[in-house]
């Protein structure tokens, strides 16, 4: 997988690119990730990427020609399979979108920033419109940080066990049973003792049952849906 990252502040992304899993993945030739700085696409002799909104009103807008440009420009070297721009009026970011996108060659994601970016630009080269969540950031960077991570830990050697990749909350509809490891008992608190039991089917129906209770608990929404699909 290749994935380009167009942002206005790129020595936001510097950190988490280069360290975890991520950094592993891209030492080990995994995955490809090419920060694109959007100031060095800008025609402005000062290199401005933004200006008042048409119509008036607070903030700032990116301007369509950087953007063009770069993605014009990424687009001539190689088929992209999606334009990902991260934006909290969109769809919010489930699992099943991560294990699509995570199966895919060639990814742009575009960065926005100040007030949010021309429409025209999500009109014209934005394929996928993706959200983490109904709040504001101050740029599409963190966002773009959580899908990467969320697709590149899904690719093949990526994770050293790749069942764990599989057991996480979500990929069934369901959140994750409670896991446990050593001491046995740490100040009076004991792992429950099937866990230590050796018996793996006894320990799946116990995980299973787990899981369907905290679900519950916790995300009834994705407990009905579990539920009604029965």
């Amino acid at each position: 997988m290749r994935i380009d990252l167009i942002s206005a502040v790129p020595e936001l992304l510097t950190g988490p690119l280069n360290h975890s899993i991520i950094g592993r993945a891209r030492n080990s030739k995994k995955v490809d990730i090419v920060v694109h700085d959007l100031r060095l696409y800008s025609t402005d002799k000062h290199h401005k990427i933004d200006d008042y909104p048409f119509g008036g009103g607070a903030g700032l807008v990116m301007t369509p020609q950087p953007v063009f440009d770069c993605i014009e420009s990424l687009k001539r070297e190689r088929t992209y399979d999606a334009v990902i721009f991260p934006t909290p009026d969109a769809e919010v970011l489930d699992q099943k979108t991560v294990n699509r996108l995570s199966l895919l060659a060639n990814i742009i994601i575009l960065c926005g920033h100040y007030k949010g970016i021309d429409q025209r630009i999500r009109d014209e080269l934005v394929t996928h419109e993706i959200s983490i969540g109904d709040y504001v950031l101050s740029g599409g960077e963190l966002p773009a940080m959580v899908l990467i991570d969320s697709m590149v830990r899904l690719l093949p050697g990526v994770i050293g066990d790749a069942e764990s990749a599989l057991d996480d909350s979500f990929q069934d509809g369901l959140l994750s049973a409670p896991v446990y490891t050593r001491p046995a008992n740490f100040r009076g608190a004991k792992v429950p003792e099937i866990l230590a039991s050796g018996n793996h089917e006894k320990i799946r129906l116990w995980r299973d049952k787990k899981a369907l209770e905290l679900t519950r608990k916790k995300r009834p929404d994705l407990y009905k849906i579990f539920i009604n699909k029965k």
